[in-house]
């Protein structure tokens, strides 16, 4: 179980730090002189939408992890499309189950008062993941800042970075590996966060060629709320 928590760690590290390649320039305590309170902005923003909503915890977890897995970690995922061209938030892949946006949105117009033009929307992304792991019991974890944000968002990039839910192993195995994940790793992070959770991977499991070699294969779908059946017991 340690183990687990530490590679769980250790990848959402690698997330806040550009996704499997460190970009050059990025530092703890980024804004330190420019914008001294913009991580506390973040993490009060964050925890006043979790308290209302603690779902948004996965919510901006998840955001990040698309953000990364396109372009890097730039931002480039909360562009709006324009008349020209549809962006990534607009895709079939992240719309309409990506959210957080608002949290994010409040986020920047507060640092935007306070200090125009200096907080990048992509450290706040960053910023604001690492915080929704602390407020749900999660281990707090550093964060570098320092990234600047992307001006291109295009939609069709979506479907060749991030994986499908319909992937199989191999598949999502190479698409992990071109952004620099082990396949232990790969499995940990899409478990942990809510786009390819545990019914995703098990329908895997159960579909495998190796199942085969049972007599009988049963797909048992459950809706029952066991914590109430265990307090009732």
């Amino acid at each position: 179980m340690e183990r687990k928590v530490e590679m769980v760690l250790a990848i959402f590290v690698l997330l806040s730090w550009g996704s499997g390649f460190i970009e050059a320039g990025l530092q703890m305590g980024f804004y330190s002189s420019s914008c001294p309170q913009a991580e506390m902005v973040v993490r009060a923003e964050v925890n006043m939408a979790l308290r209302n909503d603690v779902g948004f915890a996965a919510g901006l977890v998840r955001m990040q992890f698309h953000d990364c897995f396109v372009r890097g970690c730039d931002g480039s995922v909360l562009l709006d499309s324009t008349p020209a061209s549809k962006a990534e938030k607009d895709s079939p892949v992240n719309n309409p189950s990506l959210r957080g946006f608002e949290v994010i949105d409040r986020a920047k117009a507060r640092l935007e008062a306070a200090c125009k033009g200096t907080v990048s929307c992509a450290d706040i992304l960053a910023f604001a993941a690492r915080d929704s792991i602390a407020f749900t019991g999660g281990f707090g974890y550093p964060v570098l800042g320092g990234r600047r944000d992307g001006r291109v968002s295009i939609l069709s990039e979506t479907f060749s970075n991030l994986p499908s839910p319909n992937s199989n192993l191999s598949q999502l195995t190479e698409s992990f590996a071109n952004k620099g994940f082990s396949q232990d790793e790969m499995v940990t992070l899409s478990v942990r966060h809510d786009g390819m959770g545990k019914t995703t991977l098990l329908l895997h499991d159960y579909e495998d060629e190796m199942t085969e070699e049972f007599d009988l294969k049963i797909w048992v779908c459950v809706s029952i709320n066991f914590d109430d059946c265990w307090r009732n017991s």
